[in-house]
């Protein structure tokens, strides 16, 4: 079975309509989490107790789209 694993992480962004953090020290890396639906549920609680700020925000991503093993290269490999 393949393991699709999904990072939750949020903070305080410079604006609101923006994604671009104010200050990336202090990024809350909520977790890592080995499906979309667990994510989703960390993602949400972590949101609702900051939803008093506007300018925090928080995010899944899905690490498991970063790199493909079965390629020879993968394009997050040419970034850099």
């Amino acid at each position: 079975m393949t393991q699709r694993l999904h990072l939750v992480f949020g903070g305080e962004l410079s604006n609101p309509s923006k994604n671009h953090f104010k200050n990336v020290d202090d990024i809350d890396i909520v977790g890592m989490f080995p499906n979309y639906q667990s994510a989703y549920d960390a993602w949400k609680s972590a949101a609702h107790r900051t939803v008093d700020n506007a300018h925090m925000r928080y995010f899944i991503a899905h690490i498991h789209r970063l790199r493909d093993e079965e390629a020879e290269t993968s394009t997050t490999e040419e970034l850099g």
